[in-house]
């Protein structure tokens, strides 16, 4: 039987934000076959360095690892925006610093994620939220060329979550960096489409959407 396992932050963690409707890790399961299993370990609130402690409660039978992470982390960066810059370059140069940190530890992630063995794929970090600015939206383009690079390099699929969740409709009501049962019916298609679609033995990386 295959089993799906999902990891990362409330991309799939999303229950609280749905209230009576169903989470995407229950939209992942009705999107599987019917012999199909799938798991969530992923946490609400959890940034890259929290997927260490994620990986031991991975079940041994896993035999997918999707991963979406880093929104949090671009969320704790955030404050740089409100920071004073001469220039527009000196600004560009304060994002570039702050990225030097997450692409180690998104790299690292990465790797300890493959380590596992597992056939696995990651997220791009979703920009349509409703509260966002051109502001946020062009620094969180540098954090998803962060994980786009990491993604082709280890030769793993990507779901382009940027694409996916491009509607107002997509995010919740309840917090616009949540996604929304009708988002995370998107997401779960196209986890379940990935998962089934992808040949992992081909070393390539091709988007998901």
């Amino acid at each position: 039987m295959s089993h799906v396992v999902l990891l990362g932050d409330s991309i799939f963690d999303n229950a609280r934000y749905v209230p009576d409707r169903p989470p995407v890790i229950e939209q992942v399961r009705r999107g599987l076959p019917p012999d199909w299993k799938a798991t969530l370990v992923a946490v609400d609130g959890h940034t890259v360095t929290g997927i260490a402690m994620q990986l031991p409660r991975v079940p041994t039978n896993a035999t997918h690892l999707v991963v979406s992470v880093g929104g949090n982390d671009a969320l704790l960066a955030s404050g740089l925006l409100r920071e004073p810059a001469a220039t527009v370059g000196d600004a560009l140069a304060t994002i570039a610093e702050s990225l030097v940190e997450f692409r180690a530890a998104y790299t690292a992630m990465v790797k300890s994620v493959c380590a596992l063995g597992k056939p696995t794929a990651f997220c791009t970090i979703y920009d349509a939220i409703p509260v966002l600015g051109g502001a946020e939206r062009t620094a969180l383009a540098a954090f998803n060329d962060v994980i786009s690079r990491a993604a082709i390099g280890a030769g793993l699929p990507l779901i382009d979550l940027r694409v996916t969740c491009a509607h107002v409709d997509d995010y919740s009501p309840l917090s616009p960096i949540e996604p929304s049962v009708v988002g995370g019916a998107k997401i779960a298609d196209a986890i379940c489409r990935m998962v089934a679609g992808h040949d992992f033995r081909s070393g390539r990386t091709v988007v998901w959407v």
